[in-house]
């Protein structure tokens, strides 16, 4: 078990992340999965493979943002998830068309 302790505030909260709790092993595989993507992204070979390993990383990363967000009770986090998740399929929609030769 790792603890973490704010320093500095009344009433300080200390966090302790326990590695058998299943938020923290899911989120630790959506950090492989994104480096699996990331692998993806930086040898290609095409531009459209590198644009899906980005959209996959996109859409882990909002994943672990919502997992974050209830492991933790942290309601911000989901809501930011729903926003980054609406600019996010927005912008694999502008790629798409630039790389399909449409103008933006």
């Amino acid at each position: 078990m790792l603890d973490i302790s704010e320093m500095g505030k009344e009433g300080g909260r200390m966090i302790s992340f326990d590695f058998t709790d299943p938020f923290i092993l899911t989120f630790l595989l959506l950090l492989v999965c994104m480096l699996i993507a990331m692998i993806r992204v930086l040898l290609g070979p095409t531009t459209p493979d590198r644009v899906v390993g980005l959209d996959t990383i996109n859409t882990l990363v909002i994943a672990a943002m919502i997992i974050y967000g209830a492991a933790f009770d942290e309601v911000i986090y989901i809501d930011v998830a729903i926003v980054y998740a609406l600019l996010s399929f927005i912008t694999t929609l502008f790629i798409a068309k630039y790389l399909e030769g449409g103008k933006l």
